[in-house]
């Protein structure tokens, strides 16, 4: 009679790993999350009020949330193009172009603020041909806009390349075959594949510009009511001392991105119910 062992996993089973995660997450997540709450409810209520809802405060909501949206869609339109390009054409150069791609990673966040300062001031590159335009680049609220989009592609491609990947081209010729215009394969056939993929892409670019800082204190000239970002007014107050206030602000962007990337959860949980219906 002939027994016959249980293979053993190589990882530890459920009740651990779920433990380990939970763990895991509490120290490095939760723990920190629930500091700034905590912070925040030692505030009376008026005084709370006033801290995040001050014209300066709500000038800062208005640029932070506003130019993170806008720039998380052109990346979404721009970061589609950009993988499909690299993994559906081969041409010379594609590996330099797909490096270039995860710069915005590598590259310190002050040095791409200098550099985007460099660029887009009166005097830059860019900036020299903008300006009789009557374009002011860097220093305003486009200047937010520029380093946002800048810190925010690769999330896009990187998100989408794996799926466009195991996107089979035949699809997209049977497609054809049968009448279909380019359009209509887009948005029949190709589109929802890649949906839930670009929503991500989306959410992750845009949560990333929302806590942008270093790149863009060079760039925007940090005038109140102007070009102040969110995360710079919660370090000015932290450099006043007023850590209650910076608490109360840092909840509000909390509360506000994590309603934001619900709403685009169940945009993603709904596209993927649409996908295979």
């Amino acid at each position: 009679m002939s027994f016959i062992r249980p293979q053993r996993s190589v990882l530890p089973g459920f009740g651990l790993s779920l433990g380990f995660t939970l763990f895991y997450l509490s120290l490095i997540v939760l723990l920190p999350l629930s500091a700034a709450f905590l912070k925040t409810a030692g505030m009376t209520w008026p005084a709370f009020v006033e801290a995040v809802a001050s014209p300066r405060v709500l000038a800062s909501y208005r640029l932070s949330f506003g130019a993170s949206f806008l720039a998380a869609l052109v990346n979404m339109f721009f970061g589609l193009i950009v993988a499909w390009v690299l993994v559906r054409y081969p041409f010379p150069g594609r590996r330099l172009v797909d490096a270039l791609v995860d710069l915005p990673f590598a590259l310190p966040t002050a040095v791409a603020g200098i550099a985007l300062t460099a660029l887009y001031s009166a005097h830059g590159w860019v900036g020299q041909f903008l300006e009789p335009l009557g374009i002011k680049a860097a220093f305003s609220p486009l200047g937010v806009f520029i380093a946002l989009t800048f810190i925010g592609l690769p999330f896009v491609v990187r998100t989408l390349q794996p799926v466009l990947a195991e996107l089979e081209p035949e699809m997209e010729e049977v497609a054809v075959s049968l009448g279909a215009g380019r359009w209509q394969t887009f948005g029949r056939v190709i589109l929802p594949e890649i949906l839930p993929a670009l929503l991500t892409g989306f959410a992750l670019a845009f949560a990333r510009a929302l806590g942008e800082y270093g790149s863009v204190v060079f760039i925007s000239g940090n005038m109140p009511m102007r070009t102040e970002i969110t995360p710079l007014l919660i370090i000015t107050k932290l450099e006043q001392y007023d850590y209650r206030g910076a608490t109360a602000i840092a909840v509000v962007l909390l509360v506000v991105s994590f309603l934001l990337l619900l709403l685009i959860n169940l945009l993603q949980k709904w596209s993927r119910r649409f996908q295979f219906a």
